[in-house]
């Protein structure tokens, strides 16, 4: 009977640990509820044949809805099949040439089996151009503007196959944006492009088609969140702050710099370091007591007969960077009511049919689409107008407060739903959540002694 009783909790105990583990752990994959087809597409189109190899198109579609490339761009890498070279790039470069060492009269651009690719600057030589190059790798999200979410080069590779039996498709692509985040899948063989003339009178076709697919994963690109938010309202008096440590600790012992006081006097050379050779800069945050280098602030300002409104601050706390065409996605039951908003742009996202909860904002061009290092000028704020829904609205539970909210594609980290700022006569319901989240606990231990 003792050793039944054993068994009995040792399973309860494994099934506990089983639920724990799916509470508490991340997953690292890719799928984002709010953009759930969003990735990049890259499409790799053969357009000639030449006496040693092709020349091809290589074209990436940032198709997700609000996650953008910013500068220093993307670096793109694969990996050749066989022993093929690059003898020319127009809108963009390698950024090795490699041993070219056995070529005697022409040299290729690039020889490397492991070739890494980067967009060319504004302002590079007409004759070095290509079709939606040169914007040093910034690619905008999909939703922000189309027309900028594209980046192509052309490429001429040799000592590859000459027919559609002979040429072999690059392995193991790699993106970086312009650190890790992005997974790419192998290159499959499409419907061959479909390429339309500037006068729209005739259609040519692409030899070959090879499309790979990247997603991205926050766990995998960044180790600590990059973004948290906090509250307030008008009908309570409680500032609710971005939770402690949501994005690190503060750690001057055994991480020395990891923040930086904003009266510190050595704050200018502190800021000049900390870019790797890839270009990436690592964010050197202001010490807070949450350490994350963004914060949105959501503030329930005032309630009208049949509207309510909205304040949202954003408050870099970065000093080694500035937010270019930066977005903010909030999801709120309201957003369906949306009726106007102030200094911001606005675009309703809709993932799912019939499901209008989500907003995407960002900054009007040149007046703070650029959000600037911490500092004086280092937010940009707005406001939001919703019309009142009677049948759901409520100043009650925290319904005015955001469900979720992205910066730049980011998660970012919210406050526990217990600390929302309440109603002032909603105390006692709070109390008494809380008395029954102690009973519910009491009696969870007094069940697992009764078992043993």
């Amino acid at each position: 009977m003792e050793s039944f009783s054993i068994n009995r909790l040792t399973k309860l105990t494994v099934f506990i640990a089983f639920l724990l583990s799916c509470t508490f752990f991340t997953s690292s994959e890719a799928y984002d509820a709010l953009d759930p087809t969003g990735n990049i597409t890259i499409k790799w189109d053969i357009i000639q044949w030449t006496a040693d190899g092709y020349v091809a198109t290589v074209t990436m579609f940032n198709f997700q809805q609000y996650r953008h490339i910013q500068a220093p761009g993307w670096t793109l890498g694969w990996t050749w099949a066989k022993k093929e070279v690059i003898w020319s790039m127009v809108g963009s470069q390698t950024t090795e040439q490699g041993d070219c060492s056995k070529f005697k009269a022409n040299l290729p651009h690039c020889c490397k089996r492991t070739p890494t690719v980067v967009d060319l600057l504004p302002g590079t030589p007409y004759n070095q151009q290509f079709s939606n190059c040169c914007r040093a790798g910034v690619l905008n999200s999909w939703a922000q503007d189309p027309a900028t979410a594209v980046s192509a080069f052309q490429i001429s590779v040799g000592q590859a196959g000459t027919t559609n039996k002979t040429v072999k498709v690059p392995r193991n692509f790699t993106l970086l944006s312009p650190g890790p985040g992005y997974t790419c899948g192998p290159a499959k063989t499409g419907k061959p492009t479909q390429f339309v003339t500037s006068d729209k009178r005739r259609t040519t076709q692409a030899l070959m088609t090879w499309n790979v697919t990247c997603t991205y994963s926050q766990f995998l690109a960044k180790k600590t969140p990059t973004c948290c938010v906090s509250l307030s309202s008008f009908y309570n008096e409680t500032i609710v702050p971005c939770p402690t440590c949501a994005c690190g600790c503060q750690n001057n012992i055994t991480q020395p710099g990891s923040c930086v006081e904003a009266d510190n006097p050595y704050l200018a050379s502190a800021i000049s370091g900390g870019t790797s050779k890839t270009g990436y800069t690592a964010p050197l945050v202001q010490c807070t007591r949450h350490m994350c280098p963004v914060r949105i602030h959501w503030h329930v300002k005032v309630n009208y007969k049949d509207y309510w409104r909205v304040k949202v601050t954003i408050t870099n706390f970065n000093y080694r960077m500035n937010y270019s065409n930066w977005n903010l996605v909030v999801q709120h039951p309201n957003f369906d009511n949306l009726t106007q908003v102030f200094s911001f742009n606005y675009k309703g996202l809709t993932p799912y049919d019939g499901l209008n909860d989500t907003g995407m904002l960002w900054g009007e061009k040149f007046y703070n689409d650029l959000l600037m290092q911490a500092g004086p000028l280092g937010n940009a704020q707005s406001e939001l107008l919703f019309q009142k829904e009677k049948s759901s609205f409520t100043f009650e539970k925290g319904w005015a407060f955001p469900r979720r909210v992205y910066f730049n594609g980011d998660n970012c980290v919210m406050p526990p739903p217990d600390a929302y700022p309440w109603l002032p006569n909603a105390s006692s319901k709070r109390v008494s959540s809380l008395f029954q989240l102690a009973v519910a606990v009491m009696a969870s231990l007094a069940f697992l002694l009764a078992l043993a």
